[in-house]
């Protein structure tokens, strides 16, 4: 058993607790939390600095960590799009895998206990496997062919299967499977995936709003990925032109996800909140009238500021998402569009940029909401009876984050 403290604890299911003791047995689990008066006791561990639960990274791509440093930045998504598919088959299967698990391991020297990894084929299983970290799969699939829809489905269930596989009595590894952008997805693949995700009560994630030009596509097949396309060699007569944007063309599709995970939003705009909010409510109100012990929130917003700026060089407006009052969640996107795999280190964005966001407000975006998308009961809180693991954030100033805030894995 363990007695630590802290100048302060965010348990981030109540208010932050100054002086606060946590108690933990061998394992982990949350005994007790309490208020302290700052004395040091011996049988106490004392820390300079907050602690708050185990962080959740809600969007990763583990399976391109090979490609750490190899993407130039600010290409923008059309460009970054060409260079992942020229590079992505360079490296040897020893060479991913060695990237893999120095990844994971990296991911966990930050404070993070789960993870919502993008999987388009199955070379991050073996990792999974081993128990080091939670991660939910999404099995990730696209294509524009409404005649490939059937196979390309198919072609997931098969990897799913594979996965489910490696599971034990002690280990449960999720997965979903889902589409990648609406881009990239044909109308008929999208109804599949939603059938799916109804049957089997499903969580599904979506890359939406990532360019300005994605929209363009919708409204008007053009701009720059329109031509990128073209130049490409996809049939851009298989595209939707639906005229509205990408969000409003795709949402409708994706009815059924038990729960939904827009991701980066980087151009998504406050009329396209107040809009997806309002659709996606009335099913939220459908579910609980069927069904009154079901848990009501449907919509997430996962936004991963790093890679927004290293692909696009922008970062969305959070004043939005604040003033909607609506559920963020925090994801790092992967190593080739990213310089870390590190929670906190988007979270040091977003406080650099908008630094009137509370610091209670960052810490449940990159906890307790991201634990609550992908159903981990156990983490993202300080409760009795839970297991979040313990970080220790030091130079912490004020209760603010900056750039020489740390993190530290106490759990």
């Amino acid at each position: 058993m363990r007695r630590i403290s802290a100048d302060y604890i965010f348990p981030l299911s109540s208010e932050p607790v100054k002086n606060g003791i946590i108690t933990i047995d061998d394992a982990g689990l949350i005994l007790n939390v309490e208020s302290g008066n700052g004395d040091r006791k011996p049988e106490i561990e004392y820390y300079k600095g907050i602690i708050c639960p185990g962080f959740v990274n809600t969007h990763c791509h583990l399976e391109l960590s090979g490609m750490r440093s190899q993407m130039p930045e600010k290409l923008g998504m059309t460009g970054f799009i060409k260079e992942i598919i020229s590079k992505r088959s360079s490296s040897t299967e020893e060479m991913i895998q060695q990237a893999i698990e120095e990844a994971e391991a990296e991911m966990i020297r930050n404070g993070i206990a789960a993870v919502g990894d993008i999987s388009n084929n199955n070379s991050t299983f073996k990792q999974k496997a081993k128990g080091n970290l939670l991660y939910h799969t999404f099995i990730e699939i696209f294509d524009l062919n409404p005649g490939k829809a059937d196979e390309v489905f198919k072609n997931a269930l098969v990897l799913k299967q594979q996965l489910q596989e490696l599971e034990t009595s002690n280990l449960h590894l999720p997965s979903s499977i889902v589409p990648h952008a609406p881009y990239t997805v044909s109308e008929k693949l999208l109804h599949l995936i939603n059938d799916y995700a109804i049957e089997n009560k499903s969580i599904l994630s979506i890359h939406n709003q990532e360019s300005e030009t994605e929209s363009e596509l919708f409204i008007s097949k053009s701009g720059l990925m329109y031509e990128a396309f073209k130049k490409m060699g996809i049939n851009t007569d298989l595209l939707r032109n639906t005229g509205f944007n990408s969000l409003k063309s795709t949402l409708p599709c994706l009815m059924g996800a038990y729960k939904l995970l827009l991701v980066h939003n980087t151009f998504t705009s406050k009329e396209d909140i107040d809009w997806a909010e309002t659709k996606m409510r009335n099913q939220e109100l459908r579910i609980k009238n069927q069904n009154q012990n079901e848990k009501s929130e449907i919509l997430y917003w996962c936004t991963s500021p790093n890679a927004n700026l290293y692909i696009e060089n922008k970062l969305p407006d959070y004043n939005y998402f604040i003033e909607a009052n609506v559920l963020v969640t925090i994801g790092t996107d992967s190593l080739a569009s990213n310089w870390s795999l590190s929670v906190l280190d988007e979270l040091k964005t977003i406080a650099k940029y908008y630094p009137q966001i509370p610091l209670h407000t960052l810490l449940t975006w990159g906890a307790k909401n991201g634990a609550d998308f992908l159903g981990f009961t156990q983490l993202g809180t300080i409760e009795k009876g839970k297991r979040p693991g313990l970080n220790l954030l030091k130079n912490i100033e004020g209760l603010t984050i900056s750039g020489k805030t740390e993190v530290v894995k106490l759990v």
